[in-house]
């Protein structure tokens, strides 16, 4: 077995290390605080935020900003990568809640029967999975991917688990929510080209990590948490 490859099946390995062969469907929710349609959908993101085989992640675009309300957790990369994600799906125009499971569809947030379905889809698609690791490293994180065809960008998300805001005005105006796994960063560590891959990285924005190897058309073929 070449050393190499075969290092890179021990760090994958090691206790408390991230392992892609569990690799969960990346669940991406595109919400807003200042959206009266959303809550239904944090919530099943929030019932899927407790399950090992699924990466549910809350990406809070800034368009809705200027109608009342900031979003508190709105950044630009968000609606970026929802935008990104319009063209490659053919969606016609961005919208909340939009849910995209996997890189691979895209449906409104709250459909649960829907979702559930594209996740099912998804979780027996994996012909060209990659092995992803990810690991706390004194105060960092250690990024590792394995070897495989073709070529993808490798994404490094901070996250916190759950965050609870008074909304003062905007169409939730007076109520207060509670969302899960709310997006605070997203950094791009640049691109993978089929070799293996170790880098250490400071560790993101946020209380939690996961490390997504995504194709150009928007597949995941590869993620995982801490």
């Amino acid at each position: 077995m070449n050393l190499r490859r075969f290092a890179l099946i021990a760090c994958l390995l090691l206790p408390g290390t991230a392992l892609a062969r569990e690799r969960p469907v990346v669940l991406e929710l595109f919400t807003s605080q200042g959206c009266s349609s959303c809550p239904p959908a944090e919530k099943l993101l929030g019932e899927y935020a407790g399950r090992a085989d699924v990466l549910p992640l809350g990406f809070h675009v800034t368009y809705w900003n200027r109608l009342g309300w900031r979003d508190t957790f709105s950044f630009e990369g968000a609606t970026q990568r929802q935008a990104a994600y319009e063209s490659r799906l053919g969606s016609g125009t961005s919208f909340t809640p939009q849910m995209v499971i996997d890189g691979r569809t895209s449906a409104i947030g709250s459909r649960r029967e829907e979702v559930a379905a594209a996740i099912r889809k998804a979780s027996a698609e994996r012909e060209d999975d990659v092995e992803v690791a990810l690991s706390r490293s004194g105060g960092g994180v250690t990024v590792r991917v394995g070897a495989g065809r073709g070529r993808a960008e490798i994404l490094l998300v901070g996250f916190d688990r759950a965050r609870t805001t008074p909304i003062g005005r905007g169409e939730n105006g007076g109520r207060t929510i509670t969302q899960s796994n709310v997006v605070r960063s997203l950094r791009s560590l640049g691109p993978w080209t089929g070799r293996p891959v170790e880098r250490g990285e400071a560790a993101p924005e946020g209380e939690d990590a996961a490390v997504i190897l995504q194709a150009p058309d928007g597949r995941i073929l590869g993620a995982a948490r801490l």
